[in-house]
């Protein structure tokens, strides 16, 4: 006779687990808050790694990393895991943890060079995305060596290559690449671009050096006629040092000397007048010059930006102190018949009285004329005002003969 079962007791106490599962929530389920965060951190479904992995709170994802890095795994295996990894990271466009992986599976050192050419032009890839430029060429040429049929290392190097305006290795490269597959698409069209750029810096180029032959010539010509006219430049003065007692003194012996060599240079032309007008030949050979006047008794100026040398000062005149007088000469007193003309000789502290019907040639030919700055300089004066008088006062007055 079978024995039956007493009361609610079974032999393996079945239905006591079940009642208790069915009475009590079970802990290790997801919250309902929050269970989407927390079924992304299961390995299976994540969708995207922790940048950095702790085998505290990530346990699973440590221990899967451990077998994927298993050092006691063929290299070739290994350099492939790492090479995966790289492109996971890399879809993820996180090029700097991409790198690393690419760097690891390299320094396993496999066999392989097919897979190390890849690792190479997938680090050459992510250097690319980051604008590490010269770093991409270097893998890419690398995995070339490695395997010369790998395009896509040969079109990784083009556009370096192109990035770096280095045209015509880029031309070479992808005619290399060509050889392979002549049918590439990407190819053909980095090499257009590179042909196309490479032409535009020789074209310019070309421009630059006609432009740059013009202007030489036209500074000789500017220089021969401003030593035909025997017209002086004063140099700018050098950066200050200090200079010894024994430098001064020859300093002092030279100057004549270096204002003969201002005759011959014209260095005095390279420094720009505020305006940016320079001093220039025009096509019947006449020097035009950027003259500034001053009016010492206003703080003002003139500035007229060609001044042929052929003009006399009166026409000027005419023109700047005609009907309308300028607003700051509120007497009314400066009529192009009362005015008075000097230039200064810096060196002997001494002015030149100019008169109005002279040139601008005739001025720059006195012996104690030099242009500063490649400007000339002139001082207008109101003839018999207090201002003149004070002014004039204690400084000897030479005039024009």
């Amino acid at each position: 006779m079978a024995l039956q079962p007493q009361g609610d007791e079974s032999d393996d106490g079945m239905d006591e687990f079940m009642d208790k599962f069915t009475k009590q929530k079970y802990k290790g389920a997801f919250s309902e808050d929050s269970w989407q965060e927390e079924f992304d951190q299961i390995p299976m479904f994540m969708k995207k790694a922790p940048e950095e992995i702790d085998p505290l709170k990530n346990p699973e994802l440590a221990c899967l990393q451990s077998i994927i890095h298993d050092e006691d795994r063929p290299p070739e295996e290994q350099a492939r895991s790492f090479k995966d990894e790289g492109n996971e990271y890399f879809k993820e466009k996180n090029y700097k943890k991409a790198i690393l992986s690419y760097t690891e599976g390299l320094r396993r050192k496999c066999a392989d060079q097919g897979l190390n050419a890849v690792l190479l032009t997938n680090r050459a890839a992510a250097h690319f995305h980051l604008g590490n430029i010269r770093s991409s060429l270097n893998d890419a040429l690398e995995a070339k060596k490695l395997k010369p049929d790998h395009l896509k290392a040969v079109q990784r190097g083009a556009q370096c290559l192109v990035e770096l305006r280095r045209y015509t290795e880029a031309l070479q490269c992808c005619d290399e690449g060509l050889r392979v597959d002549p049918q590439d698409k990407k190819l053909q069209e980095l090499r257009a671009t590179a042909d196309q750029l490479r032409r535009a810096v020789e074209r310019d180029a070309r421009k630059a050096r006609v432009k740059e032959k013009k202007e030489r010539e036209e500074r000789e010509a500017l220089r021969a006629a401003i030593r035909a006219r025997n017209i002086k430049l004063l140099e700018p003065p050098p950066l200050p040092r200090r200079r010894s007692d024994e430098e001064e003194e020859e300093d002092e012996e030279g100057r004549a000397l270096s204002v003969g060599l201002a005759e011959l240079e014209l260095d005095g032309l390279g420094v720009e007048s505020p305006t940016g007008a320079r001093v220039f030949l025009d096509g019947q050979g006449v020097l035009l010059w950027p003259v500034l006047f001053l009016y010492p008794e206003h703080q003002q100026t003139d500035f007229i930006s060609a001044f042929s040398e052929a003009d006399r000062f009166v026409d000027h005149l005419s023109v700047m102190f005609g009907d309308e007088l300028p607003s700051w000469d509120t007497d009314r007193k400066y009529r192009p018949c009362d005015l008075q003309l000097y230039f200064e000789d810096e060196e002997k502290e001494e002015l030149y009285e100019v008169s109005p019907a002279s040139s601008l040639l005739e001025v720059l030919q006195h012996d104690r004329f030099f242009v500063k700055a490649g400007t000339p300089g002139i001082i207008v004066l109101v003839r018999g005002s207090a201002f003149c008088s004070h002014f004039l006062s204690g400084r000897r007055v030479h005039r024009l003969k």
